[in-house]
């Protein structure tokens, strides 16, 4: 089975690659950005990809639409975002299964095979949230700044504030407060509710 990794850590790749090389007859692609897994894809025929959402140069939403306009090659998300909403995005755009960081691994090897199966596969924890859990409808966004709207549609549109700064030419430091501010707005407290709120709002 031909995997292709795609995480901009080297720590995670070489650990998850050494997992993935137990099973007889894998063989491993590792990339570090977004663009570079998508010319791996192009090149290769592979039966899994298993990619991060914050990546460099492409934020990873968008390169789950990028591999599904390439081809059929399952998709599983392996991702610090434990929000549902980051879930039902990413399964939205194409990917077939989503699990966290923190998952077992006889939970991600179990992922893995369900979705080079051609299964559907969520971690368990977050299936449970994603069924239970009920969002409070968006009220205004008539009291925020065109700035802080542009920064809710990046947020919409999967990117991290890292991916954010360097699109709008601003520090990371800037984005973060500048997000904080807008938490203070909307009365809230996690950066996941102002992604719950842009994407209630339309602003992807």
């Amino acid at each position: 089975m031909n995997i292709l990794l795609v995480d901009d850590h080297a720590i995670v790749r070489a650990g998850l690659g050494r997992m993935l090389m137990m099973t007889p007859g894998t063989q491993v692609f590792e990339a570090a950005t977004g663009r570079d897994g998508l010319a791996i894809a192009r090149a290769n025929t592979l039966d899994l990809v298993i990619l991060d959402l914050n990546l460099p140069e492409l934020g990873g939403i968008e390169l789950v639409a990028r591999h599904r306009q390439i081809g059929a090659t399952p998709i599983l998300v392996l991702s610090m975002h434990a929000d549902p909403l980051y879930v039902a995005r990413a399964l939205n755009a194409g990917a077939q299964g989503y699990v966290s960081k923190n998952a077992s691994p006889d939970e991600l090897l179990l992922a893995i095979r369900k979705v080079a199966a051609g299964e559907r596969y969520v971690e368990q924890a977050i299936a449970q949230e994603l069924v239970t859990q009920a969002y409070v409808p968006a009220t205004t966004l008539a009291q925020l700044a065109p700035r802080d709207l542009e920064i809710l549609r990046h947020l919409a549109a999967g990117r991290s504030l890292s991916e954010i700064a360097d699109i709008l030419g601003l520090g990371y430091k800037t984005i973060a407060n500048n997000c904080s501010l807008i938490k203070s707005k909307l009365g809230v407290v996690r950066t996941a509710d102002l992604l719950r709120i842009a994407l209630e709002a339309g602003l992807s």
